[in-house]
């Protein structure tokens, strides 16, 4: 785990992006957060498997790559399961302290993605990923330390899904009172993006890899577009991803 001491940061549309803002990254917004614990990595399809028994990766036989094609129910059982284990006290990150994080919190050197401006150099993405996941650290990590926030695969918040950031928590809490709690907010394959998915329409495990995006967002708004041009296994009514973790 990586400490990440708290502080205050632009959550949105910023600068970073040019014109690759989307209206749901509106309005860009102050929050400030308290210190916390991210992961260096990705959970491993070691880590997972050593904690819940069975491996769901697509690309599975790759123990140091990320799991994948996992729900958001799913990862609950295995906090549940990994904090009885260790006696820790794991959770998902807020989507706040994944878009502070992902920009380098106070060292951020604010760049379009997680740790430069180049994509090729910290992220593995449609151009260079081979439509496969990519063993975890084998990229350039960002401002600090932490390993493919942009690219790999998708990383679930604790979030509810709202349609923009009006009247977003402002201290770094998890957003979960109102908006869609059947649906969830996932981070990270493109660029730094935010994403919904909606549990409720099965749309299956989110890609691996996916176009350039910037720091905040890009297409936020519209699942059915991943549904649409991206083919990929459904299993049953819940969205599937890969996990970072946070600690209190």
């Amino acid at each position: 785990m990586v400490s990440i001491p708290g502080g205050t940061f632009t959550m949105g549309c910023t600068s970073e992006q040019g014109s690759d803002c989307d209206d749901d990254e509106e309005p860009a917004h102050q929050v400030t957060l308290s210190s916390f614990k991210i992961g260096k990595y990705e959970v491993t399809q070691a880590e997972w498997k050593a904690v819940m028994g069975e491996n769901p990766s697509r690309f599975s036989g790759c123990d140091q790559c990320p799991v994948e094609q996992v729900r958001w129910d799913d990862v609950q059982e295995f906090l549940k399961k990994l904090n009885q284990l260790t006696g820790g006290n794991y959770r998902l990150p807020t989507e706040a302290e994944w878009e502070y994080a992902a920009r380098g919190g106070q060292k951020s050197q604010q760049n379009k993605f997680a740790g430069s401006q180049n994509l090729d150099g910290v992220g593995w993405y449609t151009s260079n990923s081979g439509s496969k996941t990519h063993p975890v650290g084998g990229k350039t990590p960002n401002e600090l330390g932490i390993y493919d926030m942009s690219g790999n695969v998708w990383e679930w918040c604790a979030d509810h899904w709202h349609e923009n950031y009006k009247g977003a928590p402002t201290d770094g809490r998890a957003w979960t009172s109102g908006g869609d709690s059947a649906r969830r907010v996932v981070r990270g394959i493109l660029g730094q993006c935010r994403l919904v998915l909606p549990c409720f329409r099965s749309p299956g495990t989110a890609p691996i890899s996916g176009a350039s995006a910037t720091v905040s967002g890009w297409p936020r708004t519209n699942p059915l577009y991943f549904l649409f041009f991206y083919p990929f296994p459904v299993r049953r009514s819940f969205c599937e991803g890969g996990v970072n973790l946070s600690e209190r």
